[in-house]
């Protein structure tokens, strides 16, 4: 048992700082949401700031846009043109997939500095390209409602969560000491074969 916890110790320490990085973060997530009840900004204010963000960009582009707090949920309705497309919901906001950039880079981790300034461009990228999609998902909605689940379910989130995965692989091949030591690791099992 002692010989497979030092073959997969890196292994090993991957998994459990994931965890605890996520859990922490998502924690201390559900704390926010829990305290952002009854504020100025509704739903939450990270919400918020998305929709009034996805606006103003959708109005940069030429759409009308509007938003709204929604009546019967918490949640912001999106009006593109009068017409009634999409409500941004706290889900929407892109903090969940934030947090599991976050918790992955930080259990991959690499020298400080480098993982401090990757975490800080990836979280603002995953931010800038959630709010893209957010907008491009309201003009497809718009333009083609017929196509509002594959668009909703498919499309972009593949998008955002593509993307991602893009920065996670980028990570793990080029700054990751965590794979440096699996890789040696690996080739020293494979010397005693």
């Amino acid at each position: 048992m002692k010989a497979l916890f030092v073959k997969y110790k890196s292994v090993i320490q991957f998994i459990l700082t994931f965890l605890m990085v996520y859990f922490v973060l998502t924690l201390s997530y559900k704390l926010y949401l829990d305290n952002s009840e009854g504020l100025a900004y509704y739903p939450d204010y990270l919400t918020y700031q998305v929709a009034e963000q996805t606006n103003a960009l959708l109005d940069a582009f030429g759409y009308e846009t509007d938003t709204f707090p929604h009546p019967d949920e918490a949640s912001i309705q999106l009006i593109v043109n009068d017409y009634y497309v999409a409500r941004i919901i706290e889900g929407c906001n892109s903090v969940s997939i934030i947090i599991l950039f976050v918790s992955f880079i930080i259990a991959f981790s690499g020298g400080l500095k480098a993982t401090l300034v990757y975490l800080l461009v990836g979280g603002f990228l995953i931010y800038i390209v959630n709010l893209a999609r957010i907008a491009l998902l309201a003009v497809g909605l718009y333009q083609y409602p017929e196509h509002s689940g594959f668009l909703h379910s498919v499309v972009f989130p593949g998008i955002i969560y593509g993307m991602v995965f893009l920065l996670w692989m980028f990570w793990v091949n080029r700054f990751s000491t965590i794979n440096k030591q699996y890789k040696k690791e690996i080739l020293n099992t494979t010397d005693e074969l």
